[in-house]
C-alpha cells in the first residue's frame, strides 16, 4: 500500500500536528503492508522535518511544495493541486494529518482525516474572527467528505458526535491515540540550560486554552513564597501564537525575564533531555484533544501536574497530580506542583501499550482496511 500523508501546514516551527504527521509516517513504515509513504509538506517546513524528526525508513519520501505560505494559497492548493498530486503518484490512501477543505470526487483513493480537537467550536478565540468561522466551515466540509476519521481520544470522539450529530453512517470512525517513541534518541542538553539546572517544564503552543499565563503566575507565586529553590527556572516549549504577546508582557510584569525560558525550534534529542531532567512537568489546559506532551511525560515517568479535565483523566489516569481550574486556580496549581515535588518516589509509569508504536500502526491499518482500499 502506498499512503500519502498530507502535512502541509502554516507553522514555520514544529507543532503537535507536524509531530503527529511525522509519527504517523514512522509507525506505518514499520509494517510490511505499507510499501511507500509520501509525506507532503510545505517548503517552509522542510528544514524542521529533516532536522527535528528522525526518518530512517527508506519507505518515507518527503515531497516539498513550494507555494506561498498564506491561508488563501494553501487552501487553493488543497482544493486544486493536492488531488492531482495524489493521483499522479498513484496513492492507495490519502491521510490528512489535520482537517482542511478538499473535494472528494477529485481523489481516486479513499481519504482519512485525523481529528485532533474541535477547537473551532470550543475555542474560537484561538483563531480570532472571522478566521474561526472559516475554520468551522473547513472542519465541517472535511468531516463530511472524509471516508474515515481517526479521533485522537475518546473525549474528541464524544465532542465530534456532539458538534456533528448527523455524521454519515458510511463514515468509518475510530479512536486512535497518538503514540510516543523516543527509541534511538540520544538526549542532548539545550544551550539555554546548564546540565545541572533545576527547572519546571511545560510543552504547549501559545494559545488561550493552554493557560500558560496561569502556570507563569503559579511559578511566580512559588518563587515569592520561597517554595522553590531560587535558581529554579520555568521552561515552556511551544511555537508562538495568539497569546505570545500576552505571555511576554506577563513575564516582564512579574520580572521573570531571567527565570522563564521560552523555547520553540528544538529537536527530539533536546526535548528528550528536557523530559528526563525536569523536576515537574505541568500542563494547565482548559481543553485538549489528546495532549501528546502529557503522554510523552508519562513515558519518561515524570512527576506530572495537570488540570482536572476529562482528557487528562483519560490519558493520565491516576498517574498525575490534578488541580482544579475553579476558584483561585493559581494557588491550586502552585500547591499541586509542591505536592508533586514532595513525592519524588511516586511511580508515574503508565500503560505503555496504549501509546506503543506497533499497536497504533495496527489500529491505523485496521481503519484503512475497513474503508475498502482499492489495493485489497
Amino acid at each position: 500500500m502506498h499512503a500519502l500523508i498530507a502535512a502541509l501546514h502554516r507553522p514555520i516551527q514544529p507543532t503537535g500536528v507536524c509531530r503527529h504527521a511525522a509519527n504517523l509516517a514512522r509507525c506505518l513504515a514499520e509494517n510490511q503492508e505499507i510499501t511507500k509513504i509520501s509525506l507532503v509538506i510545505g517548503a517552509w517546513q522542510e528544514h524542521y522535518f529533516e532536522t527535528s524528526f528522525s526518518f530512517t525508513s527508506e519507505k518515507i519520501q518527503l515531497i516539498s511544495i513550494n507555494i506561498k505560505n498564506s491561508s488563501l494559497t494553501r487552501n487553493i492548493w488543497f482544493l486544486r493541486s493536492l488531488p492531482q498530486l495524489a493521483n499522479n503518484v498513484d496513492a492507495d490512501l490519502i491521510h490528512f494529518s489535520f482537517p482542511f477543505p478538499f473535494l472528494r470526487a477529485k481523489f481516486n483513493a479513499p481519504v482519512v482525516t485525523t481529528i485532533h480537537d474541535l477547537y473551532p467550536y470550543e475555542c474560537p478565540e484561538n483563531f480570532g474572527f472571522p478566521q474561526a468561522w472559516f475554520n468551522r466551515l473547513f472542519l465541517n466540509q472535511c468531516i463530511s467528505n472524509s471516508d474515515g476519521l481517526a479521533c485522537v481520544s475518546k473525549v474528541t470522539l464524544d465532542k465530534l458526535k456532539f458538534y456533528f450529530p448527523h455524521l454519515k453512517p458510511s463514515t468509518t470512525i475510530d479512536v486512535i491515540y497518538n503514540y510516543v517513541d523516543f527509541e534511538d534518541i540520544i538526549p542532548l542538553a539545550t544551550q539555554q540550560l546548564a546540565e545541572n539546572s533545576l527547572f519546571l517544564l511545560s510543552v504547549a503552543q501559545h494559545r488561550q486554552n493552554k493557560n500558560l499565563d496561569l502556570l507563569i503566575k503559579a511559578y511566580s507565586q512559588l518563587l515569592n513564597n520561597k517554595q522553590l529553590v531560587p535558581d529554579t527556572k520555568l521552561v515552556i516549549v511551544g511555537t508562538s501564537g495568539p497569546e505570545t504577546q500576552n505571555i511576554q508582557d506577563l513575564i516582564r510584569h512579574l520580572s521573570l525575564e531571567n527565570k522563564v525560558i521560552l523555547l520553540a525550534a528544538i529537536n527530539d534529542p533536546e526535548l528528550c533531555w528536557l523530559y528526563q531532567n525536569c523536576q515537574v512537568f505541568a500542563i494547565p489546559s482548559s481543553t485538549e484533544g489528546f495532549c501528546l506532551p502529557l503522554a510523552e511525560a508519562l513515558h519518561f515517568s515524570n512527576l506530572i501536574v495537570c488540570s482536572d479535565i476529562p482528557i487528562f483523566r483519560e490519558v493520565g489516569t491516576d498517574k498525575c497530580t490534578y488541580f482544579s481550574l475553579g476558584a483561585d486556580a493559581v494557588t491550586n496549581l502552585s500547591q499541586a506542583i509542591i505536592q508533586s515535588i514532595n513525592k519524588p518516589n511516586l511511580s508515574n509509569s503508565t500503560d505503555v501499550e496504549s501509546f506503543k508504536k506497533s499497536n497504533i500502526a495496527k489500529q491505523y491499518l485496521n481503519l484503512y482496511y475497513r474503508i475498502n482500499l482499492k489495493s485489497f
